[in-house]
């Protein structure tokens, strides 16, 4: 059994700050469960163009507002908290926070906190062997 808090994560290297975002890598590949579990806070007035055409991620609203938009069909969805959103197809997306918003992500494969956003906001696929 793994029991981890937030307060261990905080300021380790599990813990990326970006001026846009902060994620705090709860579960990493390492862990050897299949997925990696984040909690991330997106900045309010943020533009945040990402696309994980090496992962499926589901995100969990918990707390904040915004809107995710779909790149592709330029559909855009409001985000409350319980709201939800999985990128099952690696879908191109941009998150708009109004407020901070405090996310739950969940990726597969799993993360390694090794991976940085490339230019087209994709994570390069890194497996623990590397």
């Amino acid at each position: 059994m793994i029991v981890r808090t937030l307060d261990e994560i905080t300021d380790t290297d599990a813990d990326i700050k970006t001026p846009n975002w902060r994620s705090k890598r709860i579960i990493l590949a390492k862990e050897k469960v299949g997925f990696s579990v984040h909690e991330t806070t997106l900045y309010a007035g943020t533009v945040n163009d990402f696309w994980y055409a090496n992962h499926v991620e589901a995100v969990f609203v918990y707390e904040g507002e915004g809107e995710v938009t779909n790149k592709a069909t330029g559909e855009t969805h409001q985000l409350r908290p319980g709201s939800l959103y999985l990128l099952n197809d690696h879908d191109k997306h941009q998150v708009r926070p109004k407020t901070d918003m405090k996310t739950v992500c969940v990726f597969n494969p799993p993360v390694t906190g090794r991976e940085v956003h490339d230019e087209n906001g994709v994570y390069p696929l890194v497996t623990e062997a590397d």
